[in-house]
C-alpha cells in the first residue's frame, strides 16, 4: 500500500489546491496516467501518477488547499489489489452460506438484508467520462457546452480544441450562455499576483544560491533563413516552421558537446542529465511567465520540436500542463521573438544549471566576401552555473549552437 501525496511542483511551492479528481476508488491506474488537477501559482497542473496500482481510497476533496506532502489518495499495488479482491470475495461467499438456507421441501426464498431492499429498477451506471484534450475541456467549460454534445475528431474520438470551436460556429445547435457570474478571466490557476510572487521567490533563490556567469555571442542567421524559406514553401501554413524551432533544436544538439550544462543540481556530486527536457519560457496573456519542458527533446527533429512548441504554448495559455513538464526541466530557453530587444540576459531557473537567451533576430551590416551587406543576425546569451561549468566551456557551447545553425538541413 502506498500514499499518493500533494506533489512539489517547484522549490517555491508550499501548497496546492485540489481542483478535480479524474479517478475514483476501484480504478486501475498506470504509471504516467493523469489522476488529478491541482492549482498552484504556476497555473492549473494535471498531476500524473508514477506507479501502477488500484485506487483504494481518496483522502482529499476537490476545493481543499493542502501542503506539499499531504496525502491525497491511498493506492494498492497490483498484488495487494488481488489479495484484497480475494478476501472480499471470500467474505461475500461466507455471508451467503450463512444467510441462504439449503434447498429442500421446506426451503423458502432467502430474504434480502434490510439495508439492501430489492428493486425492479436497474441500478444507474456512472456516466462515462468524455475523452477530451485539456484545452478543449477548459474551453468547453468557459462556453458552457457539454462535452458529450461535441463530436470528437482526435484519437479514439477524443474532443479537441478545434472541435469545440467548430461546435461554437455550428449555428444549427444552440450554445448555452455562461452564467452571469462567470468571468472569462477567472480561470483556475491564472492568478497573476500569485504567479508573480512565485517567479520572484524562484529568482531570489537563484541569485542567492547560484554563482552565475554570463556570455553572449552574435550568430549569422542568413543560411538558416534561406533554408527556412525554402522548406516552408512546400508546407501548408499551419505546418510551417518558425526560426524559434531551429534555435531550440540547435541548443538541444549543442548540449551533446557540453553535457554538463544539461541537468539539475540536486545532489553532490552533480550528475548531468542524459535526456534533455528543454524548458521553454512562455509569456502568459495578461502577464506572468511559465517555463514548461519539452520532454526528451534530444530525440526530436526540427519538425517534432516545432509541433511540441505549438502544443506546449497552447496548453500553457489556454489549457493545462502536466506536473512532469513543470518539474523535470534540465535547461531553459527564453526567446524574445520578433518584437523584443537585441539581447536577453536571463536568471537560471533552479535547480537547473543553465539558461539560454535569444534576442530578436535583426538585419545588421555584415561583412561577406570583403563587402558589407545586410544580413539577419541574433544575439544568443548563456547564464551558466559556475559550480558545474565555466566561461571556457560556455563559449564552446555557444560556438556549437552557431555551427549547427549554419547547417540547418541536418535534423
Amino acid at each position: 500500500m502506498s500514499l499518493f501525496a500533494m506533489p512539489s511542483l517547484g522549490a517555491d511551492m508550499e501548497k496546492g489546491k485540489l481542483v478535480e479528481w479524474l479517478i475514483k476508488p476501484g480504478d486501475h491506474v498506470s504509471k504516467g496516467d493523469v489522476v488529478a488537477v491541482v492549482e498552484t501559482q504556476k497555473g492549473a497542473i494535471e498531476i500524473e501518477i508514477f506507479e501502477a496500482g488500484t485506487v483504494a481510497e481518496v483522502l482529499a476533496e476537490p476545493g481543499q488547499t493542502l501542503p506539499v506532502g499531504a496525502p491525497l489518495a491511498r493506492l494498492l499495488s497490483t498484488d495487494e489489489a488481488g489479495v484484497e479482491a480475494v478476501v472480499e470475495t471470500t467474505t461475500i461467499e461466507r455471508h451467503v452460506k450463512t444467510t441462504v438456507p439449503a434447498a429442500g421441501p421446506e426451503a423458502k426464498p432467502a430474504a434480502f438484508p434490510e439495508s439492501f431492499p430489492p428493486s425492479s429498477k436497474p441500478l444507474p451506471s456512472a456516466p462515462a467520462r468524455v475523452v477530451a484534450s485539456p484545452a478543449a475541456r477548459l474551453r468547453a467549460a468557459e462556453l458552457g457546452i457539454a462535452l458529450d454534445t461535441i463530436a470528437g475528431s482526435g484519437p479514439d474520438d477524443a474532443v479537441l480544441l478545434s472541435d469545440v470551436e467548430h461546435r461554437l460556429q455550428d449555428r444549427s445547435m444552440p450554445v448555452p450562455k455562461p452564467a452571469q457570474d462567470e468571468r472569462p478571466h477567472a480561470k483556475p490557476g491564472l492568478d497573476m499576483a500569485e504567479m508573480r510572487r512565485a517567479i520572484a521567490a524562484a529568482m531570489i533563490r537563484s541569485k542567492r544560491e547560484i554563482p552565475h556567469y554570463y556570455l553572449s555571442h552574435e550568430i549569422d542567421l542568413e543560411t538558416a533563413r534561406t533554408w527556412l524559406a525554402a522548406t516552408n514553401a512546400a508546407l501548408v501554413p499551419d505546418r510551417r516552421l518558425l526560426m524559434g524551432a531551429l534555435l531550440a533544436r540547435a541548443t538541444v544538439r549543442a548540449l551533446g558537446k557540453v553535457p554538463e550544462l544539461n541537468g539539475r543540481y540536486e545532489g553532490d556530486p552533480y550528475v548531468p542529465s542524459a535526456p534533455v527536457h528543454c524548458g521553454l519560457a512562455v509569456a502568459m496573456r495578461g502577464g506572468g511567465l511559465i517555463a514548461p519542458a519539452i520532454l526528451d527533446a534530444q530525440d526530436m527533429d526540427t519538425n517534432a520540436i516545432m509541433e511540441a512548441m505549438r502544443d506546449i504554448v497552447a496548453r500553457s495559455r489556454t489549457g493545462r500542463l502536466r506536473n512532469s513538464e513543470i518539474t523535470k526541466g534540465t535547461i531553459t530557453i527564453s526567446s524574445l521573438g520578433e518584437t523584443g530587444v537585441d539581447a536577453l540576459f536571463g536568471v537560471i531557473y533552479p535547480p537547473q544549471v543553465a539558461l539560454v537567451g535569444f534576442g530578436s533576430p535583426r538585419l545588421k551590416p555584415m561583412l561577406r566576401d570583403s563587402t558589407i551587406k545586410p544580413g539577419l543576425a541574433v544575439t544568443v546569451t548563456l547564464a551558466g552555473d559556475h559550480r558545474v561549468s565555466d566561461g571556457r566551456r560556455g563559449a564552446v557551447f555557444l560556438a556549437e549552437i552557431d555551427r549547427l545553425l549554419q547547417e540547418p538541413e541536418h535534423p
